[in-house]
């Protein structure tokens, strides 16, 4: 397995902006952070199998996170044209999300079949969730929940792996993480 160093370096290569590992028994985990799903700002609430309520039981997710030794965290920041750039948020997540789906496909075999990738916000994956059709998900292994919905502190998450969770005015930064080692 590469060392921590070099994951954290592969991922600076990859487009992220900062990355580290950080142990999962330090991680705060708050099922409260789900009240914001269920508030349904993003308007996915019930419309995803990877969003709250569908993706499951707070509970249960913080349960299956904690059974993991080590979480490489990651960000990734872009400038917006102003604090209303909503299309701007839109593609810097879709560029987070391509950057989970390499981590995901590209170190497979660093951290085995049975990491749990997670990513910013809801699962973007396909352009109609399959939930919304009454349909079970089309990329099963490839789908992913966000770090809010698995009760995750991500402010303090950001902390724990030295970076910043708000980086400047008129940018927008999303985070992801790969929990591994049972």
């Amino acid at each position: 397995m590469k060392s921590e160093t070099e994951l954290v370096q592969t991922l600076l290569d990859w487009g992220a902006y900062r990355a580290g590992v950080v142990p999962v028994a330090n991680i705060e985990f708050e099922p409260e952070f789900r009240k914001m799903c269920e508030s349904n700002a993003c308007g996915m609430y019930g419309k995803s199998w990877m969003c709250p309520p569908c993706v499951g039981p707070v509970d249960e997710l913080i349960a299956r996170a904690k059974g993991y030794r080590w979480a490489l965290v990651y960000q990734t920041v872009d400038n917006l044209e102003d604090s209303y750039d909503f299309e701007g948020m839109m593609a810097a997540g879709q560029r987070m999300n391509e950057l989970t789906q390499r981590v995901r496909a590209e170190l497979a075999d660093e951290f085995g079949p049975d990491a749990l990738h997670l990513g910013a916000g809801g699962c973007r994956l396909c352009p109609v969730c399959a939930k919304r059709e009454d349909k079970p998900c089309r990329f099963p292994d490839k789908a992913l929940a966000s770090l809010e919905a698995y009760g995750m502190n991500v402010s303090r998450l950001a902390e724990l792996a030295g970076m910043k969770y708000i980086n400047g005015q008129d940018t927008v930064t999303y985070f992801g993480a790969v929990l591994f080692g049972r």
